[in-house]
C-alpha cells in the first residue's frame, strides 16, 4: 500500500480514538463545576455526592485522554516531517503554550478533585474545579487553534526555502476559523457529557438505585441535554456560514453542490455520485442559500468552481457531514422531550424513556466523529488550506511496510485501552453515587 495513504489512516485512527476522551472532559468538568457551585451555596450533600462521582469519571477519561494524546506528538515528527520542517515555526508556539498555560493547570487540580476533598477547604475544593474547568477549555482552545490555522492559516510569511514563518502570534491563534469552531466543538463537547449524565443517571433510576441523589442526576442532565444541543446548532450554523465564506471547495462537497447555484437546495439525506457529478437524495428547494444570508435566491458556489484535483472525497465528506447533523436533531428533539417530562413531572415515571436513555451515550461521539471527518477530510487534499498538500507533507523515509505494522499495533494497543477503559467506566458506574 502506498505509505501516504497508510499514514492518513494511522493518524485518522489516533486522532479519532483520542477525541473521544477530550471530547467528555470539557462536559465532564462543568458538569462538577455546577454541582460542586450548588453544594457550596445550598450545602446539600446530594451534590457533594455528584461531584464526587464525576470527579472519578473524570480521572478516568483524563488518564486516557492523556495516553493516547501523547503519540500524536511523535506521529508529526515520524509520519509526517515534511510537515513539521515547513511549519514548524507556527506550530511549535502553539502547541507549547497548550502545555505549559493550559495542560499543566488541568492536570495539578484534577489531582485535587481526585484526591483531596477531605484535606482543603470546601472554597478550595470549588476553586479546584473552576480552575480544571478552564484548563480543559484552554486547553481546547489551543488544539484548535492549532487545527483551525490549518483551515484558514493567517499571521504568516514565506521565505525563499519555502518555509512557514510565524510573522503574528495574535493573528495565527486567532486566525478566521478558531472562534466559532472552538465554540462550535466546545457544545458538542458539553452535549456529550450532558447525555451521558443523563444515560447514567436515567439507568439509576429505572432501577430505583440511589434514590433523591440519582434523580437530582438525572434533573442536571436533562436540563443540559435540553439546553446544549439548540446552542450546538447555532453554533453549527455560524461555523457553516464560515466555511461557505472561507472554504467553497468544502462547503459544496458538504452539501453535494456541483454547480454554482442561486437557490441552492438543502439535502436531508442521499447519495453523490462524483464521477457523474450528480447528488441523489431527499432535499428542501432553496434551503441551502436561504440558511447561508435569509436570501432565497442567494448564490452557493458549486465544486465545478474549482479544479477537480482540489475536491475532497466528495460522497465521504457529504455522508459524514449529514450523520453529524442527523443525530444531532436527534439530540434535540430527545432532549427536549426530558425536559418537557421534567417540567411536568412526568421524569421518573417514564419508564420507556429511561430505558432509553443509556443507549443515547454513544450518539455524540459519533457525532463528534463524523464531524472531524467531514472538517478535515473535506479540507483535502490540503493538509494546509491552499499552501501545502497532504501528499507533500508525508515522510519520505519511512516505508509503508514500517507504518502498516505501526498501525496493527496501535490497533492491538488501543483495543486493549478501550476495554480497560470499559471495565473501569462500568465498576465506577457500579459502586454508584
Amino acid at each position: 500500500m502506498d505509505a501516504v495513504l497508510l499514514a492518513r489512516v494511522q493518524f485518522a485512527f489516533t486522532v479519532g480514538f483520542h477525541f473521544l476522551f477530550p471530547a467528555m472532559t470539557l462536559g465532564t468538568s462543568l458538569t462538577i463545576l455546577i454541582s460542586e457551585s450548588l453544594y457550596l451555596i445550598k450545602k446539600d450533600e446530594i451534590y457533594r455526592k455528584i461531584t464526587d462521582f464525576l470527579a472519578r469519571l473524570l480521572g478516568l477519561i483524563f488518564v486516557i485522554g492523556v495516553a493516547t494524546g501523547i503519540t500524536m506528538e511523535f506521529s508529526f515528527g515520524m509520519n509526517w516531517s515534511g510537515y513539521s520542517r515547513v511549519v514548524g515555526d507556527i506550530f511549535g508556539p502553539i502547541l507549547a503554550a497548550e502545555a505549559i498555560i493550559a495542560f499543566f493547570l488541568e492536570a495539578v487540580f484534577i489531582g485535587v478533585l481526585i484526591f483531596a476533598r477531605n484535606k482543603v477547604s470546601p472554597k478550595v475544593y470549588w476553586l479546584s474545579a473552576l480552575l480544571v474547568f478552564i484548563g480543559s477549555h484552554l486547553s481546547a482552545f489551543w488544539i484548535l487553534a492549532a487545527n483551525s490555522w490549518m483551515q484558514t492559516p493567517a499571521g504568516f510569511q514565506i521565505d525563499g526555502t519555502g518555509k512557514i514563518i510565524l510573522s503574528s502570534f495574535r493573528q495565527a491563534v486567532f486566525n478566521p476559523s478558531t472562534m466559532i469552531r472552538l465554540f462550535h466543538t466546545t457544545m458538542a463537547s458539553w452535549m456529550t457529557c450532558a447525555i451521558m449524565i443523563a444515560g447514567i443517571a436515567g439507568y439509576y433510576v429505572s432501577k430505583g438505585l440511589h434514590g433523591e441523589t440519582a434523580k437530582k442526576m438525572l434533573k442536571m442532565g436533562i436540563i443540559l441535554f435540553a439546553i446544549t444541543p439548540l446552542l450546538q446548532l447555532s453554533t453549527g450554523h455560524i461555523h457553516a456560514i464560515q466555511v461557505i465564506d472561507a472554504q467553497p471547495e468544502k462547503a459544496a462537497a458538504l452539501e453535494g453542490l456541483f454547480e454554482t447555484t442561486k437557490g441552492a437546495p438543502l439535502y436531508l439525506a442521499g447519495y453523490v455520485d462524483a464521477e457523474k457529478e450528480k447528488t441523489y437524495g431527499v432535499y428542501i428547494p432553496r434551503l441551502l442559500s436561504f440558511l447561508y444570508n435569509f436570501d432565497l435566491d442567494s448564490e452557493i458556489k458549486g465544486l465545478k468552481e474549482f479544479p477537480k484535483e482540489h475536491w475532497p472525497p466528495v460522497n465521504i465528506v457529504f455522508q459524514a457531514y449529514h450523520v453529524m447533523v442527523g443525530v444531532g436533531m436527534l439530540a434535540i428533539f430527545l432532549g427536549l422531550l426530558g425536559l418537557i417530562l421534567l417540567v411536568r413531572n412526568k421524569l421518573f415515571e417514564a419508564t420507556t424513556y429511561l430505558f432509553i436513555l443509556p443507549f443515547l451515550i454513544p450518539l455524540p461521539h459519533i457525532a463528534h466523529e463524523a464531524g472531524w471527518v467531514a472538517a478535515e477530510v473535506g479540507r483535502q487534499p490540503w493538509i494546509i488550506y491552499k499552501l501545502m498538500k497532504t501528499a507533500d507533507a508525508a515522510s519520505v523515509v519511512v516505508p509503508a511496510n514500517q507504518i502498516f505494522f505501526s498501525l496493527i499495533m496501535f490497533t492491538i494497543v488501543y483495543s486493549l485501552i478501550f476495554a480497560m477503559f470499559v471495565l473501569v467506566f462500568v465498576r465506577i458506574m457500579k459502586k454508584g453515587l
